[in-house]
This record gives structure tokens, C-alpha cells and sequence, in this order.
């Protein structure tokens, strides 16, 4: 079964994009006119040498500041302006972006948003190859970690000879996104309040993501917790959620809580409602089969 739900994400995934922006580890470049320049790690010094009487020290010469390119600084800066709606011009700015400045301190942050603007697209080999090459430079951004585990199991099809690799990759994304996150320390630029729902926001879609994996191995039990940790993170819940676990919930023969997972699903417009309120009077008739169960 493949569900053709990646389009109900877009909203969720530029939450997940704005909240990339602004949780980046601080050891990353962010996005935006105040991306902070990565430091170098430091270094052991040996101790100084003993002078001879009489003999003053050695001058050692400050290294260079390293040289900005204005014409670099300004096609960045053309680039993170770009609304993200108008996805045409981001991809074009950003890809000409990377081939004049391939080895640009600002790649992983382009590499990062042209996943998103590719997503948006459904053009998912190149959000895939971007997402690669942003993921090579920053193996921690949160950003694409969370969105491409999330596609993944959305767009899955069994026939595909690299499902099973794709799968686990996205088991892997989504389980050390929640790693980061949970030891990500606020920006001081945020309030606890943003913080927190932006944080939310990333961790429901993660759980999201893990769910639909359990989901397409066929492992409902565990999909299922995933999906209830989604919801309950979630600002708003995603209705394929709520459709995924009602077919779980069916097949291990709750139908009420099956009945009560179509019935959120058909309450969020869209796509899904009209199928999920079948689906749920469905259920409702299994329902009715179903053994009492014993009084404490």
C-alpha cells in the first residue's frame, strides 16, 4: 500500500524548516543574515619554551582573518531571501549557488533549504541527493534528518528494489533526530515558549516518521506508540496519522480504538476525511463483535 499523502505535509515541514532554522547546533552555520561561522576545534598547545636570560621571546604573527567574497556574501543573502513558496527560483538561486562556490562555508545551509524546496516540488531524487550532501557536512541537522525520514515511508513502494535500504535509513534519520533534540540547548534569540513548540513540532514529526516505518514492516504495536507520541507533540495532528492507526488498530481487532482513530481522522479537512468516516462505520460494526470485557 502507498500512500499518496506527501502533500499533506507541507505545512508540517515548513514548521520543521523554521524550527531547523532556529535549533541548528550552535558548533553549525544557520540559516539567515545572522549564520554564525563555524569554529575551529582547539587545539593542544605545547608548554612555551624557556627563554635565556636577556633573550626576549619570539613575536608569533595573529593568523589572517579569513578573506569574505562580496559577491559570495550577496549570493547567499539572494538566496535565503527568496520566499520559500516561489520554489523555482529557490532551486535555481541555490544550485547556482553551489556551482560557483563549491566549497562556500554556507553549502550545508543551501543543501539543507533545497531539501525542503525540492520536497515541495515532489521531486524527491533531488531532495534525496541534496538532503545526502547536506547530511555529509552536518550529520546533525535536525532539518533534514526529520523531513526525509518523514517522506520516506510516505512515498514507499515495495516494488522498489532499495525499499528496504530506504526503510531503515529512515528508522536511523528520525531516531538520532530525536537524539539531538532531546540535548539541543535553546538560542538565546528564542523564548522558552518558541522554543518548545518548534522542538514539539520536530519530535512529533520524527515519532511520525517512525510510526509509518513500523507501519510499512507491518509492525503495529510499535507504530502505533509512535504515532500516539506524534499526536500528543503535535499542534496539529497529521489526519494520515489518525488513518494509519485506525487499519492498525483494526487488524489487532480493536475496533473501538480503531473507531476512535477513523473518527479524529475524519474531523481534520481533506483528503482523507470522507474515507476515514467510511472507514469508521466500519469499524463501528466490528465493534459490535467484540467480546465484553470482564468486569474488575
Amino acid at each position: 500500500m502507498k500512500l499518496q499523502t506527501i502533500g499533506s505535509g507541507i505545512g508540517m515541514a515548513a514548521i520543521l524548516l523554521a524550527a531547523g532554522m532556529a535549533l541548528a547546533p550552535a558548533s553549525h552555520a544557520q540559516y539567515g543574515s545572522q549564520q554564525q561561522q563555524q569554529q575551529p576545534p582547539p587545539t593542544l598547545q605545547p608548554p612555551p619554551q624557556q627563554q635565556k636570560p636577556g633573550k626576549a621571546a619570539p613575536q608569533q604573527e595573529k593568523p589572517a582573518a579569513p578573506k569574505i567574497d562580496p559577491q559570495e556574501e550577496a549570493a547567499y543573502k539572494a538566496f535565503t531571501d527568496t520566499n520559500p513558496s516561489d520554489a523555482d527560483k529557490e532551486i535555481q538561486l541555490g544550485e547556482d549557488f553551489l556551482q560557483k562556490y563549491p566549497t562556500s562555508k554556507y553549502d550545508e545551509a543551501v543543501n539543507s533549504r533545497l531539501t525542503q524546496a525540492y520536497f515541495n516540488k515532489q521531486q524527491f531524487d533531488k531532495m534525496y541527493a541534496s538532503s545526502d550532501k547536506a547530511l555529509a557536512l552536518n550529520p546533525d541537522d535536525v532539518t533534514v534528518l526529520v523531513l526525509v525520514g518523514w517522506v520516506i515511508p510516505h512515498n514507499y513502494d515495495p516494488n522498489d528494489i532499495n525499499s528496504e535500504h530506504r526503510l531503515a535509513q529512515a528508522e536511523q534519520y528520525e531516531e538520532h533526530a530525536i537524539s539531538v533534540l532531546g540535548t539541543m540547548i535553546k538560542p538565546t534569540s528564542m523564548t522558552d515558549d518558541q522554543f518548545s513548540k518548534a522542538k514539539n513540532a520536530a519530535l512529533s514529526q520524527a515519532h511520525s516518521g517512525l510510526g509509518l516505518v513500523d507501519f510499512r514492516k507491518q509492525d503495529f504495536a510499535n507504530s502505533i506508540n509512535e504515532l500516539r507520541q506524534s499526536e500528543q507533540l503535535a499542534e496539529t495532528p497529521d489526519p494520515t496519522d489518525f488513518y494509519v492507526m485506525g487499519i492498525e488498530l483494526n487488524q489487532l481487532k480493536k475496533y473501538s480504538e480503531a473507531v476512535d482513530a477513523f473518527n479524529k481522522c475524519a474531523q481534520i479537512p481533506g483528503a482523507l476525511a470522507d474515507r476515514c468516516k467510511q472507514s469508521a462505520a466500519q469499524a463501528k460494526k466490528l465493534a459490535a463483535t467484540e467480546p465484553t470485557p470482564p468486569k474488575p
